[in-house]
């Protein structure tokens, strides 16, 4: 395989320093620097990062990657192991949200001179800037996915609405939603109303509307709430509406899924999921936003981190990513997975875009909409940030509280947990 000329460069430097005997961990005088990868992936995705690794190993003798899967319930509790026994893996790919926590584990190495800058030049925004922290870039999306607008086409076609004509304001939505229970007797959209163990499902559907509106979640710094503002009350109050006009249920997320709803705000992963065999008829459109708003998604996928366990380990490493994150291989991977471009030059593309066209056509919204879409805060403490957030939001959601009583609430509960950890 023909290599670019800056990978060829990383490469040189790493075959020098393992013919020097500098390489540690792995590396031999005389044989490839061995680098090892964990990750969760399994089933189909799995097999795709498999048949990349051997590609990339075939096409070179200097580096050789070994690949691992993790479970993802059990993957930073091994990491942590890890950490205490000096067993780090060489690169670790795990959810975005995880980013803050494992540069915690271990020192992770700064991409930055041994990753192309045109490459990450070329990655989405908002994915390479959760990646830095402390003025170093400590990870790189290898996936992506974002949040959408999903619709049953057979209840909106019931419902006498055009099932090629989906809503894009909020108003729409509401309305449609509106004739759905009205005309079919079936919820119109599925909101994620309880905290649950995690809080999550909520905090991230509701952090696009609080987008939408022009509402921030915390401040730039990460040091304090930003959600208790007029825009984060006009995000609140929509879906307390939602919820009051009984378009959208409390506590029955899942009807949509069920084939009991008319719509939903689902994962671009759904698309790939129902493809092969859909349980009713279903469209995509982009998430709905105010009509004075602006478009905005969440950012979901997973994020390569590469730990310093030697100068040779990382430089290696390095390069695995560096030619992963080439156009031709972002191609080949989304396509496999169903997976979106993390690279904007992919995801714009003539090549990629036909695809989707003549394949999966379902997946153009999500894709986009990665023009729009926003990561979540870069901090060790979103996960207590988050589940907070969610159990103070859900009173308002169940009729136990005001919107401003509840916004209050989730301010004091998120300042806390900021300050205190």
């Amino acid at each position: 395989m023909k290599r670019t000329s800056t990978a060829a460069v990383v490469i040189g430097a790493v075959g020098a320093l393992v013919l020097s005997g500098c390489a540690a961990n792995g590396a031999t005088g005389d044989g490839p620097v061995e680098v090892s990868v964990w990750h969760y992936w399994d089933g189909t995705n799995a097999d795709a990062f498999d048949a990349m690794v051997d590609t990339y190993n075939a096409s070179q003798s200097d580096v050789r990657i070994s690949a691992s899967n993790v479970p993802n319930s059990d993957f930073l509790t091994k990491l942590r192991a890890s950490a205490t026994s000096d067993t780090l893996p060489d690169i670790a790919i795990g959810d975005l949200v995880w980013v803050p926590q494992i540069a915690e584990i271990g020192t992770l190495a700064d991409l930055n001179g041994r990753i192309p800058d045109d490459t990450l030049t070329d990655v989405n925004d908002a994915l390479t800037s959760f990646g830095t922290i402390d003025g170093k870039q400590v990870s790189v999306p290898v996936s992506a996915n974002n949040l959408g607008y999903m619709y049953n086409k057979t209840l909106f076609a019931e419902a006498g609405l055009d099932p090629e004509n989906p809503p894009t304001t909020w108003d729409e939505l509401k309305a449609a939603g509106q004739t759905i229970l009205d005309e079919t007797g079936k919820p119109g959209y599925d909101l994620y109303t309880q905290a649950g163990d995690s809080g999550e499902g909520l905090t991230w559907n509701f952090q696009v509307n609080l987008w939408q509106a022009g509402g921030d979640f915390l401040t730039a710094d990460n040091s304090a709430a930003a959600f208790n503002t007029p825009e984060g009350a006009e995000a609140l109050q929509y879906w307390v509406d939602l919820i009051d006009s009984g378009v959208s249920p409390y506590a029955k997320w899942g009807e949509f899924e069920k084939g009991q709803g008319g719509s939903a705000q689902e994962g671009s992963w759904m698309v790939g999921i129902w493809a092969a065999d859909p349980p009713f008829e279903f469209g995509t459109a982009q998430v709905p936003y105010p009509s004075d708003g602006e478009p905005a998604t969440n950012l979901g996928g997973e994020q390569a981190m590469v730990f310093e366990n030697s100068d040779a380990e990382a430089d290696a490493a390095a390069d695995f990513l560096s030619w992963f994150l080439e156009a031709d291989q972002v191609t080949e991977w989304s396509k496999e997975t169903g997976m979106l471009p993390v690279l904007d030059s992919v995801a714009t593309g003539s090549a990629y875009l036909e695809w989707v066209d003549s394949t999966e056509p379902r997946l153009l919204p999500y894709v986009e909409q990665m023009a729009d879409a926003h990561a979540r805060p870069n901090t060790p403490l979103y996960p207590t940030v988050s589940l907070a957030f969610a159990q103070e939001i859900e009173k308002a959601l169940a009729g136990e509280a005001s919107v401003d009583d509840a916004l209050d609430a989730a301010e004091r509960a998120v300042n806390d947990v900021l300050k205190n950890g």
